[in-house]
């Protein structure tokens, strides 16, 4: 057994859209702009109300399925565009989650990575453009380095392996429900990060938290 999993301290595995920066509805605006030009219907609304943390791909495949297939070759300039101007708006408009920035000094101890649906540019920029990028070292593991989505608990698993834990060891932190089942399908302990308590549940075998404040209480429990 390694150091890390006989350590007392679990290795805490975030979420980043929606968990650590405040980019959902960023995402959201962006999305509700672009698609239609792209003659799929979609409202920022719906990404908020049916695919939040949903893989870009999936959301595309899903739409053309609903209404019309996309012309050949429309969908890597679709991405292309999407992720140029959600940059733009990032570097410009994004904040980090409330009470994020306070929590994760508190648990500093604690090994900490970033583990997201999005590419690994977008996470540096969202850590960049936030300042919060000092408290993950570079521990950052994208689905598009992997080669593996939410809510596939694969994704999970790569990472703490990654980080020298065993999955038993890890507390996931995630807003999104793809999120929360990947890291309960992955056999960790899982924090539901829920900014909409009247709308969503959270499922039975992770803990709900609605305010990024009471977080290292709820992980000091765990421990």
């Amino acid at each position: 057994m390694s150091v890390a999993q006989s350590s007392a301290l679990r290795c805490l595995l975030f979420d980043c859209d929606g968990t650590l920066v405040d980019s959902e509805i960023l995402l959201a605006d962006v999305m509700g702009a672009i698609l239609p030009e792209f003659g799929l219907p979609f409202s920022a609304r719906q990404y908020m109300d049916e695919f939040r943390g949903v893989r870009f791909q999936t959301i595309v495949q899903t739409l053309e399925a609903r209404f019309q297939a996309l012309e050949e070759d429309a969908f890597t300039q679709l991405e292309a565009g999407m992720r140029a101007r959600m940059e733009a708006h990032m570097r410009s408009q994004l904040k980090a989650i409330p009470g994020i920035p306070a929590a994760l000094d508190q648990l500093s101890h604690h090994a900490m990575a970033v583990v997201s649906n999005g590419p690994e540019r977008k996470i540096r920029c969202a850590l960049e453009s936030t300042q919060l990028g000092h408290h993950f070292a570079g521990k950052l593991f994208s689905a598009y380095t992997l080669n593996v989505w939410k809510p596939d608990p694969e994704l999970y698993r790569k990472a703490a392996a990654a980080m020298g834990y065993a999955s038993h060891a890890c507390i996931v932190i995630d807003d999104a429900a793809v999120g929360v089942e990947a890291g309960l399908a992955a056999g960790m302990q899982v924090i539901h990060l829920n900014h909409f308590p009247d709308e969503e549940t959270t499922p039975e075998g992770a803990i709900g938290i609605h305010h990024a404040d009471e977080l290292p209480a709820a992980i000091a429990q765990l421990g």
